[in-house]
């Protein structure tokens, strides 16, 4: 016999009970969260005086009772409604009086019984029960369930270390299933329900199932707890390995001096964080990561993180800033040396310096973005404004971000946690109020990692932008003080939100005088310092720039213009290096030797007047270009082809200018030409390049009439502006740049809407010298200056039916 967990094992047969009969009343000893099974001794602690009355009368009798589970255990006084029906016959055994009061009793369990009826209520229970006789019959399916079962309880003992070797020894001597399986249930740790059901069910069949379903969940339960604590262990073998390795470190660092070496880094660092002028809340934040690494050890992976971070709250500028030079006289001579024109961008700047004089700090720093096409200064213009107001400059690209950290940065968590671009680029500064610009901020694009731009709103707000939340640093930085300029090539992929919180200057292309007197002052004193020659070396002729700027560069700004001028500089260069005799003066045919044929010419593509070739004006990125529109038609069924990769608004343009053209057909002298036998071609050349907008309606409607009508286009025309079905033309946008473009393809004559003449401010006076101007408030405007006068209709566009009822009618009139 042995013990285990408060329940001894006998290998033995229980005693036979001494009554006969089929129903026998016994005292009943009620108890709590306890469940007796046959052929078990239990130990049950008694201390209600019922229950010690009714041990009395078992022991006067034949030291036999009724266990019987309480419902509730929380009642004192149980009575029959509180009790199970379902029981176990014991004989009281041995009899120990506990120190605390209570009675230990050792009840060795004999059958089950069901409780029938209650003879006595007091002093004590008695109650009549009917015993349950059980089969042991071992048929093969139970025979399978007995060893399922100890299988399961064999790795159940494997797992659990409450569990001694010894239980299932005892388990494997036992025949009868029923048997196997209330040994089983005593054992394992399950609950009073479970212990219930199982007493409850009389088929030991049923019975073993019900405990090896039992038996598998406890199995996965140790196997995870086993997992667990296997894990935990190997954890606390690892930090007591580095434990001991790090407390041998020490003492070999401090047997060297090295740990003094520790300490003293620390120090130094809280002499650099005393010297440091910053807000209260940051220097709270810095004095606790400096406490926490002085706790760590050198050696330790995280001391490096928090080194990392300590540095960037001491190295960011929180109050460090430069004085503006506020000499208005000065920052206009240092814009004018630098750049030539952008009287905007200038006229901006020398008002923030005039208001900065009154109202001192007091005021806002603006927040300016610079729109305009490549090549045009915008970048350069920004350093040249730092230099002139003596402040630092600092750039940022946005070009091709995607994700959000790039800007806020990136939490600590994450390992190699960097702080975002702007405080990263405010570090570089070293001060507070640099000029700091955000360069291709229309670039910015948005992905599943979140939209930069949003993150942008908060830095180029003045309303938030003096307590920035950087995700790394996590304590508020100042922009306020910041002078942010960003530049952009288009405005419409800026979001409206961001767009509502700067100050729009626009940069136009330039005209051929304004890239001649760009080039002289800037771009060849630039070239030649590069390249190595002196003025004296190397001259270039007027003609020679015009030939450059004409039929080499076809763009808004200067860039390719310098480009050029560096490629004839570098030939020279190469020939005095190679002892040749070199050009000093540069003169057009000079210019045709080194950068070869002409890339672009001065003409149209066409040196004629045309019919269904009208040319219009279309506003790049680059500034502005000539778009031819051409019109043909066929014999077909009334369809209207397009080509040319055209956008759905020009599509729409199109579709616009033949609905105008059909509903005006009789004034237009068209009414005998049948659509419905036509298909009309429209085809805007270099198809690779897509094209958009509205403002090639009134091209497109010079083109179809003209190709209807048989009536030439001028060829020295250009024209643009958008047309409505009643004939309206209405106004466009970016007219400064197609006018320029216009005047770079030598046109004549410009046709813009009435509504845009106002603009014609913004166009230099020697283009408007060189243009003709025309406004047009309706169609007819543009077909009056644009098309040569009527001439004879081809009679193919008139259909068969139509020259049937003309014939008819003429005989008509003869008869």
């Amino acid at each position: 016999m042995f013990f285990q967990g408060g329940l001894s094992f006998i290998g033995l047969d229980a005693q036979e009970p001494r009554r006969s009969g089929n129903a026998s009343d016994y005292p009943l000893l009620p108890v709590r969260d306890v469940v007796v099974f046959p052929r078990l001794l239990t130990p049950v602690f008694v201390g209600r005086d019922q229950s010690l009355r009714a041990i009395e009368a078992a022991l006067a009798s034949d030291s036999r009772l009724v266990v019987a589970t309480q419902r509730d255990p929380e009642i004192e006084n149980p009575t029959p409604e509180d009790l199970h029906d379902m029981g176990t016959e014991v004989i009281v055994g041995r009899i120990l009086r506990m120190p605390d009061g209570t009675t230990s009793v050792l009840a060795q369990g004999q059958r089950r019984v069901r409780i029938t009826d209650y003879v006595q209520t007091a002093p004590y229970l008695r109650v009549t029960v009917q015993p349950i006789v059980e089969t042991s019959e071992r048929t093969l399916p139970v025979e399978a369930m007995m060893r399922a079962v100890l299988t399961l309880f064999e790795k159940c003992v494997q797992l659990d270390h409450d569990l001694p070797e010894e239980a299932y020894v005892a388990a494997m001597n036992i025949d009868e299933p029923g048997w196997l399986a209330d040994m089983v249930a005593s054992v394992i740790d399950l609950s009073t329900e479970e212990r219930l059901q199982l007493l409850s069910t009389l088929d030991p069949y049923a019975r073993l199932q019900s405990l090896s379903v039992l038996l598998n969940r406890k199995l996965e339960l140790l196997e995870l707890e086993n997992q667990i604590q296997s894990q935990v262990q190997q954890e606390v073998d690892k930090s007591q390995r580095e434990y001991y390795l790090r407390e041998q470190m020490r003492i070999i660092q401090s047997e060297l001096g090295e740990i003094d070496s520790h300490m003293g880094e620390i120090n130094s660092l809280r002499e650099k964080l005393a010297e440091v002028d910053m807000p209260a809340e940051v220097r709270v934040r810095a004095e606790q990561e400096l406490n926490r690494l002085a706790a760590m050890p050198a050696a330790s992976p995280e001391a490096s993180i928090v080194r990392t971070y300590f540095d960037w709250l001491i190295e960011l500028p929180w109050s460090e800033e430069t004085e503006d030079n506020q000499d208005i006289q000065h920052v206009a001579r240092v814009l004018d040396a630098n750049h030539y024109g952008l009287p905007e961008a200038k006229e901006r700047i020398l008002e923030h310096i005039a208001v900065r004089q009154r109202a001192g700090a007091k005021m806002r720093t603006p927040i300016l973005c610079f729109v305009g096409p490549p090549g045009t200064g915008k970048t350069s213009l920004g350093r040249s404004i730092a230099e002139a107001l003596g402040r630092r400059f600092v750039r940022v690209s946005l070009g091709g971000i995607r994700d959000e950290a790039e800007i806020r940065g990136h939490r600590r968590t994450y390992i190699g946690a960097l702080p975002g671009r702007i405080i990263q680029t405010m570090r570089r500064a070293g001060t507070i109020n640099p000029v700091f610009m955000l360069d291709e901020i229309d670039k910015v694009g948005a992905d599943f990692r979140g939209d930069p731009s949003a993150a942008l709103l908060e830095a180029l707000d003045p309303e938030q932008n003096f307590a920035f939340s950087d995700h790394y640093l996590e304590v508020p930085y100042n922009l306020s003080r910041v002078m942010f300029i960003t530049t952009a090539n288009l405005l419409d992929p800026i979001p409206p939100a961001l767009l509502d919180r700067m100050e729009v200057i626009r940069f136009p292309g330039y005209v051929e005088e304004e890239k001649l007197s760009i080039a002289r002052q800037f771009l060849i004193p630039r070239q030649l310092e590069e390249h190595g020659l002196s003025p004296a070396e190397l001259r270039f002729s007027t003609q020679a720039l015009r030939s450059i700027i004409r039929e080499y560069t076809y763009e808004a700004g200067v860039r390719n213009l310098e480009r050029e001028i560096g490629r004839i500089c570098r030939k020279v260069a190469r020939r005095m290096a190679e002892g040749k005799k070199a050009c000093r003066f540069v003169t057009p045919t000079v210019v045709h030797k080194y950068l070869g044929p002409p890339q672009y010419t001065d003409d149209l593509g066409q040196d004629s007047d045309e019919v269904g070739v009208a040319m219009g004006i279309a506003w790049t990125e680059a500034g502005g270009d000539m778009m031819p529109v051409e019109v043909s038609l066929m014999p077909g069924k009334g369809n209207l082809i397009l080509t040319g990769q055209l956008g759905e608004v020009m599509q729409e343009s199109a579709q616009a200018a033949l609905s105008y053209a059909r509903s005006h057909a009789e004034e237009l002298g068209i009414k005998e030409v049948d659509f419905d036998q036509l298909d009309i071609h429209i085809h805007v050349p270099e198809g690779a390049v897509p094209k958009d907008g509205p403002s090639a309606g009134v091209t497109l409607a010079t083109a179809l009439i003209s190709a209807i009508t048989g009536r030439p286009v001028r060829h020295k025309v250009a024209m643009t502006g958008e047309i409505t079905l009643r004939g309206r033309v209405l106004a466009v946008g970016g007219l400064k740049e197609k006018v320029l473009a216009a005047h770079r393809a030598k046109v004549e004559v410009v046709v813009i809407p009435r509504r845009n003449q106002k603009d014609l401010v913004e166009i230099p006076k020697n283009v408007q010298r060189e243009l003709r101007f025309v406004y047009a408030e309706r169609i007819a405007d543009v077909l009056n200056v644009a098309l040569l006068p009527m001439a004879q209709m081809p009679a193919a566009r008139i259909s068969a039916k139509k020259k049937a009822d003309k014939r008819a009618a003429a005989a008509a009139r003869g008869a």
